[in-house]
């Protein structure tokens, strides 16, 4: 039996013995099935791509250590970002950039603040390129989910929830100031 062949099937059998309780343990410490699926094919690829898999003493120990990482490097890149992650409170209780936006009412200093706001969020949204300004104004002001849009625009998920975080991330940045203008006022 050739060692590739010895290599694949070790790497079966550990999938074998360990795969139902490995994604338990995983699942258990996620909020989804999708992200506990998705750390699960990180420990197997990292399994797969060990080289010197046969020097490991508990395989079982390995594969709970390497997936306990990958939960805790998940949670420390950011999360999911969106517009509602711009909010301050003032003294009658919370507040946030997009009741702001999409207030009815016509007092002065609101209609002055939302027209500010949009001008500025425009231009910063004119900055981004068209793919993801597309991501993130179906996702934040159309009110379509990242999965529809990817499945409109045949993307994968992934990629249209970098482009929202990347737009994310630069309208964060452009605004700012504002929104430091805003709490501090």
């Amino acid at each position: 039996m050739t060692t590739e062949l010895m290599a694949r099937q070790n790497i079966i059998q550990a999938i074998q013995d360990y795969g139902r309780q490995l994604f338990g343990f995983i699942r258990s410490r996620v909020k989804t099935n999708e992200d506990a699926e998705d750390i699960l094919q990180d420990v197997w690829y990292q399994f797969s791509n060990q080289p010197e898999r046969e020097a490991i003493e508990s395989v079982s120990g390995w594969l709970y250590r390497v997936a306990k990482n990958k939960i805790t490097d998940r949670y420390r890149k950011k999360k999911n970002e969106s517009l509602e992650d711009y909010s301050f409170y003032d003294a009658d209780g919370g507040l946030n950039f997009k009741e702001i936006l999409l207030a009815d009412n016509n007092n002065p200093e609101t209609e002055h603040l939302r027209q500010l706001f949009w001008d500025e969020l425009f231009a910063a949204l004119n900055e981004l390129p068209e793919n993801q300004r597309s991501v993130f104004t179906r996702n934040e002001l159309e009110d379509m989910t990242l999965q529809e849009i990817a499945d409109q625009d045949g993307e994968k998920l992934k990629t249209v929830i970098s482009r929202k975080r990347y737009a994310v991330l630069h309208l964060r940045k452009r605004l700012e100031t504002l929104y430091n203008d805003i709490i501090n006022y």
